[in-house]
């Protein structure tokens, strides 16, 4: 018996020593280096190169916080679900950021009276509201004010021009 333990012991032995290492974890490549050099020309050392920033996420086109308005549908203040990830991704911000503020504009295109389309911005504006306070959002955090066709962001008597102007602007303040 002992004899068989001495064999399979060699045996191993051998097994690992015909296996190959396995590879070398290359170390981090040192941070780059740039040349400063004086008006001259003339190089006075080095320095670190910046690290990239990370972009600020209403700036990021890929972030939802980057989305500031909310179109509606004609004559309504339901917020299309295609909005929803947005006004929920301002209202996360709000909830994690109490000294945040936003004013929410409300919006409508030219059809309709004066008075109809200050009240369908508003219900538009309120509708935003309840949803960013699910989102733990605070009264003192949100504001609404209604412009009803009086400030168009797009001049025109199309459907084209017309679903640009229905919609709500967050504006943090």
């Amino acid at each position: 018996m002992r004899h068989l333990n001495l064999v399979f012991l060699g045996m191993t032995t051998l097994l690992l020593a015909g296996c190959p290492r396995p590879p070398e974890v290359p170390p981090d490549p040192p941070p780059t280096e740039i040349p400063e050099t004086m008006d001259s020309g003339v190089s006075t050392g080095t320095v670190s190169a910046p690290a990239p920033r990370a972009l600020d996420p209403f700036e990021d086109p890929d972030n939802p916080l980057s989305k500031m308005v909310i179109y509606f549908d004609f004559d309504q203040s339901t917020i299309r679900s295609e909005f929803v990830d947005v006004v929920n991704a301002h209202g996360r911000y709000l909830a994690r950021n109490k000294d945040k503020r936003v004013r929410l504009e409300g919006h409508a295109d030219e059809r309709g009276s004066r008075e109809y389309n200050i009240g369908l911005g508003e219900r538009r504006a309120q509708s935003v509201r309840r949803m960013l306070k699910l989102q733990g959002v605070s009264d003192a955090q949100i504001s609404t004010v209604s412009y009803g066709e009086e400030r168009p962001a797009v001049e025109g008597h199309s459907e084209t021009s017309w679903a640009r102007n229905r919609r709500v602007e967050i504006v943090y303040r």
